[in-house]
């Protein structure tokens, strides 16, 4: 049996075993770490930096940060939350996110960070407006390239689960986007029924499965009724305990 570890994470007490991640501590806990690339079944990759925390002081990405025993985190601070902020805010305005439109809303987890994280002010930064192309070339799956934020859960999926390439990155810097290993989707290997192209898998509305567009009525949708997250801050139990 592997020893356990024993750390603080906002004062209280996380329990973790040899191997795991903060995030992965703290989920079991019940402690919500925000984070957009990450998602349960992938390897994490620790690219949107939603999930920063501080280690003993210094930033950290939670999801690929190993726990240890006896260090400090902080994850809700007034510092932290407003650098998170601003990381929600620049992927909104770097791309073309039409949310009363779009046909993720209610379950999009870029929106839903946006409402727990109380991003109600105007702008911060000025809209870059890109033109980016929507690829409707095939039959079961469309890709609105517009929404977007490069997190990289539909590369590893297509990697790590379906074994397929369908999905890679093309570029550097301002002009890193998601690319298909073809001329368009269409001229790939990509399945209906891959990881990739699931629900739950792309947290925007990037990549639709046609036939499910605004399948969740109004009041039903994920995050109509409970803020992104509340489903390990539920399962936390001794709230408080030190």
């Amino acid at each position: 049996m592997s020893k356990s570890i024993t750390f603080k994470i906002d004062g209280a007490t996380v329990t973790a075993r040899a191997g795991q991640t903060i995030m992965d501590a703290a989920d079991e806990t019940g402690i919500y770490i925000p984070r957009l690339c990450d998602v349960e079944g992938l390897e994490p990759q620790g690219s949107c930096r939603v999930c920063t925390v501080k280690v003993n002081g210094r930033p950290a990405a939670a999801c690929t940060q190993p726990a240890a025993q006896g260090i400090v985190v902080e994850n809700d601070t007034l510092e932290i939350l407003n650098y998170r902020r601003d990381l929600i805010r620049m992927l909104f305005q770097e791309g073309n996110h039409l949310c009363s439109i779009c046909e993720a809303s209610g379950r999009c987890e870029l929106q839903a960070m946006a409402y727990r994280l109380a991003i109600v002010e105007p702008a911060k930064y000025p809209y870059l407006q890109p033109v980016r192309p929507i690829d409707a070339s095939h039959p079961d799956i469309l890709l609105d390239k517009n929404r977007c934020i490069r997190c990289g859960r539909c590369i590893r999926a297509s990697r790590q689960i379906d074994g397929k390439n369908v999905f890679g990155y093309i570029g550097r810097g301002i002009n890193k986007r998601v690319g298909v290993d073809g001329k368009n989707l269409a001229d790939t290997n990509v399945d209906v029924n891959d990881r990739a192209v699931s629900p739950g898998t792309c947290p925007v509305g990037c990549i639709i499965r046609r036939g499910l567009g605004f399948y969740q009525p109004i009041g039903q949708r994920k995050y109509d009724n409970a803020p992104i997250g509340s489903e390990i801050e539920n399962t936390r139990s001794g709230r408080g305990k030190q």
